[in-house]
């Protein structure tokens, strides 16, 4: 691991970010341009570790799928290699191997997929061990684990020969997402009706076309952060579109009150500060993503707040509640778990002059705390965690005027 300093600045002039393209966009466009034999015309694909590693798996089509770090890659490999016939092995890195993936090899078995576990159960390593006939094509799912289960589901529903219904059970979680999958198949030609609980989609193909990934909402949010924390400052967002697929364009709503306005235009959108209005309570349940973003915001501009909706942040790729407890505590901040899954931000009463932030190998945790530096000198513990998801991080970090040094 290499570690990296950022030096404190408090405020910036007029800056310009080339945000990377979407990683949710791109790895679920290149599922359904395999399922059209690659027919499509696809352009501005992330270059995220994620993304790169699943164009790789795709085009090589090795026996072993090593999915590293990559839980979407994991996901919809292991539905895609299942319902398509190909006899596979996944497998990934130690903390990929931990995270649970028995909910969806459950329904792929209803449907009639073979799938071994090849350790624990539930758990990668497994194999895909073919797949001869349609048993079901109706599944029922909880809704509240996972989207990527269900989104991996639906992108091969329209290939199977009886389609599929898909209940969802209980709570909905990052119904945002589960939305982003059906308009993207919406865009190659496949119809999918929602109705109550129940996903419907009836056995179709994909029509090729020719597709543009959206810059990426989720490393947006860093840079709102950014501009809430600061003195002063002006940020354009390159390649973001006001009607968005992705969910984590919440982040428009919630920096509002947190003194950002948001004026789109045939660039982005341009980021400017205005007065805080404040942000008492906020679930989180279709955005979880932008947990840490706003926590570690609201712990520096002061703002005591209620988040809900973070229940899947345990099996991401850290604990990422834990994780956030522990970092936050280092500059006098909490996030106070009571009941009813209901948890408080408190504030910071007073940053160090210098605050060394553990990354969990985890993307999220470093570009989240990055903020921070508008304050305080920070030492990031793996400055290329965040090659899973935003390669060029820190060469922007550097173009808003901060002092990076490795």
């Amino acid at each position: 691991m290499t570690a990296i300093t950022l030096l404190q600045k408090a405020a910036f002039g007029q800056i310009a970010i080339p945000l990377p393209s979407s990683k949710s966009e791109s790895n679920r466009v290149l599922i359904i341009d395999a399922l059209t034999e690659g027919e499509n015309q696809i352009s501005n694909l992330a270059e995220a570790r994620d993304t790169q590693t699943m164009i790789r798996l795709l085009k090589d089509d090795p026996e072993v799928l090593d999915v590293l770090d990559a839980g979407t890659t994991m996901r919809f490999l292991t539905a895609y290699a299942s319902l398509t016939n190909r006899q596979k092995a996944l497998t990934g890195t130690p903390r990929m191997c931990e995270r649970p993936i028995g909910i969806l090899v459950d329904a792929l078995r209803t449907i009639g997929a073979d799938i071994e576990y090849q350790q624990n159960e539930g758990y990668p390593p497994l194999l895909t061990k073919g797949f001869e006939k349609q048993l079901s094509n109706k599944v029922t799912i909880r809704g509240d684990v996972s989207s990527q289960y269900i989104s991996a589901l639906l992108m091969l529903a329209p290939i199977l020969p009886n389609g599929l219904a898909l209940e969802l059970t209980g709570k909905i979680g990052s119904q945002t997402y589960i939305e982003m999958t059906l308009q993207l198949m919406n865009q190659f030609g496949v119809e999918a009706g929602w109705e109550g609980q129940t996903i419907t989609v009836n056995a179709q193909e994909y029509k090729p076309t020719a597709y543009a990934v959206e810059s990426d909402w989720s490393g947006a949010s860093y840079w709102f952060s950014l501009l809430a924390c600061a003195d002063e400052g002006e940020i354009l967002l390159t390649g973001l579109k006001s009607e968005s697929l992705q969910g984590d364009s919440k982040i428009v709503d919630i920096m509002d009150g947190l003194g950002i306005q948001s004026e789109f235009n045939a660039e982005g959108v341009l980021l400017t500060k205005k007065e805080v209005t404040g942000l008492s309570r906020f679930d989180f349940t279709h955005c979880p993503d932008l947990a840490q973003t706003v926590a570690v915001t609201c712990a520096i501009i002061g703002q005591q707040s209620i988040f809900t909706g973070l229940e899947s942040l345990r099996i991401k790729e850290t604990d990422r509640i834990l994780a956030l407890q522990n970092e936050l505590f280092k500059f006098n901040a909490k996030l106070v778990e009571g009941e009813n899954d209901e948890f408080t931000l408190v504030p910071s009463t007073g940053i160090p002059a210098e605050v060394f932030i553990h990354t969990y190998d985890d993307h999220r945790m470093a570009m989240a705390f990055m903020p921070l530096a508008t304050k305080t000198t920070v030492i990031f513990e793996d400055s290329e965690v965040v090659n899973k998801s935003y390669p060029s991080f820190w060469k922007h970090t550097a173009l808003a005027g901060f002092d990076v040094k490795a």
